[in-house]
């Protein structure tokens, strides 16, 4: 698969992860406090999109090296939106209502980057264990 063709997938994987999360937090809103509803979801959400990345974007076996590394890919696009925000509106004195978008938007690329490495990284099973799955094949 091309790294065009896996942009596409990643952006889908974050479609779908928006509107997973928006409903999740939505039903858990009936039994839960919000901020509690909004936890529970994200956490929910994170873990289907990490299989979603590595099984639709990549192609790739998951895990749990994976796994546990797979949050980095939240924490880098809060800092590159966090930033960017912050960026736009006191430093280029763009409207507030506008800058988180812009920002989000900015930090697809970086996010995709960060999930690119931690799903398809050097594998740090043994040898032995490599040789008796098929070789993955990237384009």
């Amino acid at each position: 698969m091309t790294v065009r063709g896996q942009m596409v997938r990643f952006a889908l994987v974050g479609v779908v992860n928006t509107g997973t999360y928006y409903g999740l937090y939505l039903v858990l809103l009936t039994w839960l406090p919000y901020v509690a509803a909004h936890v529970v979801a994200f956490l929910l959400s994170m873990v289907g999109s990490f299989f979603l990345t590595s099984y639709f974007t990549y192609r790739t076996r998951p895990t749990w090296r994976k796994f546990l590394l797979f949050p980095l890919t939240n924490a880098a696009n809060f800092v590159v939106t966090t930033s960017g925000v912050y960026l736009l509106v006191d430093v280029l004195h763009f409207g507030s209502r506008y800058a988180p978008l812009i920002a989000a938007a900015a930090a697809i690329p970086i996010t995709f980057v960060v999930s690119r490495v931690i799903m398809l990284g050097p594998d740090r099973r043994r040898p032995a264990e490599r040789e008796r799955e098929p070789e993955r094949v990237h384009t």
